[in-house]
Parts: C-alpha cells; sequence; structure tokens
C-alpha cells in the first residue's frame, strides 16, 4: 500500500497562497491600492504576472511606499498618486495584527500613513495575513503599535503618548535604524508602542492619540478592512464582515 506524505508549506508559500487569493478580487479596468511589507509583495508580483499574460488589463496601481513603487514599476503597472486617481476599487495589504471584529494594527514596515491615506479612499479593503497575526484584542501580541510623529521635539510627544490614560500600561519607544531614529517616507518618526495586555477600547485610543498636535497618524486601522485572507497550516481561508 502506498504511503500518503504530507508537505508543511513554508511560511513564504503559505503567503504566496494567500497573496494570490487575495487578487481574485481584482478585476481588468480596477485602480489598485498597492500596500506595502512580504506578504503584499506576493499580490503585487501575481498582479504584474496576470498583467503580462493578458488576464488582467487596464490597471492602475496606487502604490503606498517607494518599495511598492519601485516594486510595480519593475513589474510593468501602470502607477498614479492619489492625487490623480482618488477613488480606488480595491486595496491589497498584509496587517500586524487582526482582531475578531476584522480591526488591524499596521505599520511595523513603517508605511502606515500612505497605507491610511490609500486603504480609506478605497471601496473594497481585502488584508492579507497569516494566522500568526489573529489576535482577540489589539496589542494582543506585545509587539509594535506604530505611531508616526513629526521629528520637531519629538521626546515632547513621545512623552505625552506614554503618558495617554487610553494607553495605559503601554511602552513608547522611539524606532531606531541602527544609531539613528528611523524616518519614514515622509520624513518623520515613528513611535512604537508595546502593550503587556490588549488595548480595552482601540477607538478611544485611537482617538486620543490623533488629538495630540505633533501626530501624523497612528498604526490603528479600525473598522476598515472588509475581508481577511488567512493563510494557515490548513490552507487559505476567508473572513468577512
Amino acid at each position: 500500500m502506498a504511503k500518503s506524505t504530507t508537505v508543511a508549506l513554508s511560511q513564504d508559500e503559505l503567503k504566496k497562497q494567500a497573496a494570490h487569493r487575495a487578487v481574485e478580487y481584482a478585476k481588468s479596468g480596477m485602480v489598485l491600492g498597492l500596500g506595502t511589507g512580504s506578504t503584499t509583495a506576493f499580490a503585487i508580483d501575481r498582479i504584474g504576472e496576470l498583467m503580462k499574460n493578458g488576464e488582467l488589463k487596464d490597471i492602475i496601481g496606487v502604490p503606498t511606499s517607494i518599495k511598492s513603487y519601485e516594486q510595480a514599476s519593475a513589474l510593468g503597472i501602470p502607477l498614479a498618486t492619489l492625487d490623480e486617481q482618488p477613488e480606488i476599487d480595491l486595496a491589497i495589504d498584509g496587517a500586524d495584527e487582526v482582531d475578531p471584529k476584522l480591526n488591524v494594527v499596521k505599520g511595523r514596515g513603517g508605511a502606515l500613513l500612505r497605507e491610511k491615506l490609500v486603504e480609506q479612499a478605497s471601496k473594497k479593503f481585502v488584508c492579507i495575513v497569516d494566522e500568526s497575526k489573529l489576535v482577540e484584542g489589539l496589542g494582543g501580541s506585545k509587539d509594535a503599535m506604530p505611531v508616526e510623529i513629526v521629528q520637531f521635539c519629538y521626546k515632547y510627544n513621545l512623552g505625552r503618548l506614554q503618558d495617554l490614560p487610553e494607553l495605559a500600561g503601554s511602552e513608547a519607544k522611539l524606532r531606531m535604524n541602527g544609531d539613528k531614529p528611523y524616518i519614514t517616507d515622509n520624513q518623520n518618526y515613528i513611535v512604537d508602542l508595546y502593550f503587556q495586555e490588549p488595548l480595552k477600547d482601540p477607538y478611544a485610543a485611537a482617538d486620543a492619540i490623533s488629538k495630540l498636535t505633533g501626530i501624523v497618524d497612528h498604526g490603528l486601522f479600525l473598522n476598515m478592512v472588509d475581508v481577511v485572507v488567512i493563510a494557515g497550516k490548513d490552507g487559505v481561508r476567508l473572513q468577512e464582515k
């Protein structure tokens, strides 16, 4: 009797499967928001492949970072900015955390401001993750929840973030690139918030952060995602609102 064998897929192979599933939402003639990150890179590659073989036509991409711009441009995907294409049909991007209500944390790759601009302008937002990104509450991974801030008086704003009652229990740290502060595509700094427990009220936290002058934006993407494509050991599954 022949023995059956199960081959475990690598994390990259799982991400690739999920990215290809997300790209199935793209149709010819669409304006697509092109996210940033290792998972989304597979989606951009897939879009380029489908355009090259003629399965997708008349696509315009709106990239969310210099990195995604360079990748899409190299693949021959026509590109535009939000100024030129203010209405986007579909955005595809990854996430760092996803809660049961499909609220997400994004921005550990540093592109949160452009990602949020593009994804808020999109009629549909499809998010790609692997199972490790699923949490019961935002902040639950104990990894960074980023806040983009202006460079001017950054220590002052870091301290104000640390002291917000809505962020109680968090630790605020300036993101570094070697021995210098990390600088975003928009020439800003990032403060990373680390939580020991999930946020009790992410909406209150988002509102409190946004009210501080000098804060550019934050990595809480609330009530924005329509579909999450989840790559797991048992294959790819969808979670929709």
